[in-house]
């Protein structure tokens, strides 16, 4: 896989505010991607905007999406009077206390997308679930039933090549004006940590009666993103 390079920019993806967190860095948007687990899908349907959370995996310059293939969005952004999709992905490092409400912030790492999605042929939908399957689920794909013909027919696949787009990264403590410094008032930053508790797992409420001793494979015991 090459991640290496920059993304061009054009006047849709250039950061204009604060271009100085600006980043077009392919491997530093890519480990943002790999990172998160929703996406934000937009498009708008005539004058009405909708915009869709899902799960998603990537593999090389693609991000895949998938639904039921009856879903009003999805369709929506195969139809090419639809307007082009925005597809953002969001992750969030920490809050930041400043001396004044105006100067306290985030830390966040963001990709934003922009382009048409493309509907994955059915020889290619076992392929692209794999993809977003082993994105969430790293392992799973392996052990668990493969979806049969008749929920891959009622499954819409979609992909968006990574061509337009950007991200923006915040880091660091809160930036007070000189005259706050005076004030008798803890400023810093709250840390933000995702944790997977594999120690408190909850086991399906419905799982037979013979079936009760077998235990969480690796994959969920160990589970640890790529």
């Amino acid at each position: 896989e090459n991640m290496e390079g920059e993304f061009e920019v054009t006047s849709l993806t250039k950061v204009k505010r604060l271009p100085k967190r600006a980043v077009y860095n392919k491997k530093q948007v890519y480990d943002i991607l790999d990172e998160g687990l929703i996406c934000h899908v937009a498009c708008a349907v005539g004058m009405q905007t909708h915009m869709l959370p899902m799960g998603y995996g990537r593999k090389d310059d693609y991000l895949y999406v998938h639904g039921k293939s009856s879903n009003f969005i999805l369709k929506s952004l195969l139809d090419p009077e639809s307007s082009e999709a925005c597809v953002t992905v969001t992750l969030t490092d920490g809050l930041v206390y400043a001396r004044s409400l105006f100067h306290s912030s985030m830390n966040y790492r963001s990709v934003v997308i922009f382009g048409r999605f493309e509907q994955v042929a059915d020889e290619e939908k076992n392929a692209a679930l794999e993809i977003i399957t082993d994105h969430l689920m790293p392992g799973r794909w392996a052990e668990a039933r493969t979806p049969t013909p008749s929920e891959l027919k009622g499954t819409l696949v979609l992909r968006i090549k990574l061509e337009a787009v950007s991200a923006k990264v915040r880091t660091g403590g809160p930036v007070d004006d000189k005259e706050d410094y005076d004030m008798n008032l803890w400023s810093g930053v709250l840390p933000i940590t995702t944790r997977y508790e594999t120690d408190k797992l909850v086991r399906d409420e419905l799982t037979p009666a013979d079936k009760t001793n077998v235990a969480p494979s690796p994959c969920i015991t160990q589970y640890k993103r790529n």
